[in-house]
């Protein structure tokens, strides 16, 4: 008498058969609900946010330049009217076009570009030494208590202070030197510096100084790894602060303090106010602004970098 065919048997001879029949689904097995998937599968997506589509690069490029270039022909059109009206004489307050002439030849010169050259050294050079001696400033009064007792209020006075008052002690400590700009251009833009990593250290989540101590973070290791990338955001709005305020009195420091062998911008300036040629005095004003805008840029593009890693901006 045949052996009846045992369960396992019979479940490989089903396979083997492809018989849909053999395997009937478990009683307790609910029909899936298609509408309610698609309700999670909706709400997915509006968790994740809609995707957006990336315009053209010239499309972004000219909506973020086509306000600048308004905001420009409206400045040309009121100097226009204005010299129209007459309000000064013609040798005093030139005409754009007459100025842009000059402006044009200027620029097609080596002594020009040398001027520039000299003055954007001494800039960055200063404004390093300003970070240097700012950061280092910042990071003790914000780690030691007495310290920022002692002199604390005493940075914010001399982020006040304008700076061209430091200028006749500059002279008699420094006489007609590089020095005497330097020193100038340092106490401008430092107080800046140290503020804004005080004020980015102060606002460090306390949450997160307790977890770097369970990690082990002490001491240095703390500042590099914990303290200082999270008061990042504010020490770069202190940089950015600190450069307006050294490249101010940098332009000062030209006007006033003339180095002898040198001829920076300020100094050329300053030749053109003394033979009173007003197209040239404005062209260079023009291109003072003009730096100024472009490293204003440099600073805005760093900013938005780093709110976007901080995701405070979206992607």
């Amino acid at each position: 008498m045949p052996a009846e065919p045992t369960k396992t048997t019979a479940t490989r001879a089903a396979i083997q058969g492809l018989d849909p029949g053999a395997f009937p689904p478990p009683a307790d097995l609910k029909p899936v609900d298609l509408a309610a998937a698609d309700r999670v599968s909706g709400l997915d997506a509006l968790e994740l946010g809609p995707k957006k589509e990336k315009g053209r690069l010239g499309l972004r490029i000219w909506n973020s330049t086509w306000p600048k270039l308004l905001a420009i022909a409206i400045v040309i059109a009121i100097w226009q009217v204005t010299v129209l009206s007459e309000w000064k004489p013609i040798y005093v307050l030139p005409a754009p076009l007459d100025v842009f002439t000059v402006l044009k030849d200027l620029i097609t010169t080596a002594d020009f570009w040398n001027g520039v050259r000299l003055t954007m050294t001494r800039a960055i050079t200063g404004f390093f030494l300003a970070v240097l001696i700012g950061t280092i400033i910042g990071a003790a009064v914000s780690r030691f208590a007495p310290l920022r007792a002692a002199i604390g209020s005493l940075i914010t006075g001399l982020q006040t202070m304008p700076s061209i008052m430091w200028f006749p002690l500059a002279i008699l400590l420094f006489q007609l030197g590089e020095s005497a700009i330097m020193f100038v251009v340092v106490l401008g833009a430092a107080p800046s510096v140290a503020n804004g990593l005080i004020s980015g250290i102060d606002y460090v989540p306390r949450t997160w100084l307790r977890v770097g101590q369970v990690m082990g973070m002490k001491g240095f290791a703390q500042y590099r790894h914990l303290i200082l990338p999270a008061s990042l955001p504010s020490f770069v709005s202190g940089l950015k602060q600190g450069w307006a305020f050294s490249w101010r009195s940098l332009m000062a420091g030209e006007l006033l303090v003339i180095v002898p062998g040198t001829v920076s911008v300020g100094v050329r300036m300053q030749n053109a106010r003394d033979l009173s040629d007003s197209a040239l005095v404005i062209s260079y004003i023009i291109v003072v602004l003009v730096i100024g805008i472009l490293i204003d840029q440099l600073f805005n593009f760093a900013d938005g970098k780093l709110r976007k890693r901080w995701g405070l901006t979206e992607p």
